[in-house]
């Protein structure tokens, strides 16, 4: 080798030296730069007091506490949904139906002479089975004789007078009403006593 080749060497070790010594600057200052970045966290998240941890217990221990309310009382009010649509889930069918004992129970009532006891007795055992059909969804019939006017339960279609009866008073019922699990679906059509 000559002297020129053994000075070139030379020049690409020293250069390798320099890079290798730049790494380890440029490794050394990202170690220092994720160094500087962990220590940031930890000033973000810090090293809570033994108190502090109780507070952040005790309201998390709170917020699960109001968490398992809320769940509960979505549960119970899904179950009373539930047993609503149960309940009334058939209102508007049996709704329906009324109209269909009306017309039986004025059929009873403007039976003609000429009619014979089989057609009354029909008529009043196709009404008793409709009543019983009713009676088994929680159908309750309205009636009120020698009652006072519930305004909740009763429609006032007139005012009579009767001395036989206090004011106040149904004097004559047009109309049954009916009531599902005591809810009203149809008010009793009545007149009232004013004397």
């Amino acid at each position: 080798m000559t002297k020129n080749d053994k000075l070139t060497e030379e020049n690409l070790h020293a250069d390798d030296h320099t890079v290798h010594a730049d790494d380890q600057t440029v490794n050394g200052a990202q170690s220092e730069v994720h160094n500087d970045n962990v220590s940031e966290d930890e000033q973000v998240i810090g090293n809570p007091s033994y108190e502090e941890l109780l507070d952040k217990k005790e309201e998390l221990e709170e917020s699960l506490l109001r968490a398992n309310a809320e769940l509960d009382n979505a549960f119970k009010r899904s179950l009373i949904e539930v047993e609503k649509a149960h309940k009334y889930g058939t209102e508007r069918l049996l709704t329906e139906l009324l109209p269909i004992i009306d017309n039986l129970e004025h059929a009873l009532n403007n039976l003609s002479k000429n009619s014979t006891n089989e057609d009354r007795e029909g008529i009043e055992l196709t009404l008793k089975s409709f009543e019983s059909t009713l009676d088994k969804f929680g159908m309750i019939p309205i009636y009120p004789v020698d009652e006072e006017f519930n305004p909740e339960k009763h429609e006032a279609v007139s005012m009579e007078k009767d001395e036989n009866k206090k004011d106040g008073f149904i004097g004559n019922v047009f109309q049954r009403g009916w009531e599902l699990h005591k809810r009203v679906i149809r008010p009793a059509r009545v007149t009232v006593i004013k004397n």
